[in-house]
């Protein structure tokens, strides 16, 4: 089945009815509109590419403009395809919250927040060298030993370093639809949702 786009909102909490408090992200979900069917016979594949947000029209190049153009859409900000079954999807279709029902489990595909690039203490939990005694006073945060000496003579591929840290893309899976308004076009999930506010989400079945 295909998903749709959103943007995270925020974060609150909801009580369940036995007084249990919930963590819930709060999304405001399309409307998002069908533009593109891909099939077997022309793509080699089946999908169905789906726009959300609109963009101003001097900020669209003339491909992206005709690309939209053919499903009667204005250009849009975000693009995704879903692989799935085109059956029953037609171009300039509209997919609107209301896709989610209250009590199923969806996945939420974000980009995390970007931390720039961070030592091995704050990136892997790392615990520092030798802590405060043994002599040591310079070196509290660094990695240590990285390798041994004339075998293997170089560093492993792999080797938790520091580096850059965050700003990826990530699945999380499972969380519990709690509420679906649909009027409003906002969704409210379980738990945390990958992202800073505003930054755009994919919600899939």
């Amino acid at each position: 089945m295909p998903g749709i786009i959103g943007r995270k909102i925020g974060m609150t909490s909801l009580f369940t009815p036995d007084g249990k408090s919930v963590a819930a992200t709060l999304i405001q979900a399309g409307p998002c509109v069908v533009t593109q069917v891909k099939t077997v016979e022309v793509d080699g594949y089946e999908a169905v590419q789906v726009g959300y947000g609109d963009k101003k029209e001097k900020l669209a190049n003339k491909a992206e403009t005709g690309h939209f153009k053919k499903a009667n859409a204005t250009p849009k900000v975000k693009v995704v395809e879903f692989r799935t079954e085109v059956e029953g999807f037609n171009l300039g279709d509209t997919i609107n919250v209301d896709f989610f029902a209250e009590g199923e489990f969806v996945d939420v595909v974000g980009t995390s927040k970007g931390k720039g690039f961070q030592g091995v203490v704050k990136r892997y939990n790392f615990s520092g060298v030798g802590g405060q005694t043994h002599g040591q006073h310079n070196r509290a945060r660094h990695p240590g030993s990285i390798g041994a000496c004339s075998w293997p003579s170089r560093v492993f591929k792999g080797m938790r370093m520091a580096g850059r840290m965050g700003n990826d893309r990530v699945k999380v899976q499972n969380l519990r639809v709690l509420r679906v308004l649909a009027d409003k076009n906002l969704i409210l999930v379980s738990g945390s949702v990958p992202g800073a506010k505003n930054s755009f989400v994919v919600l899939e079945k």
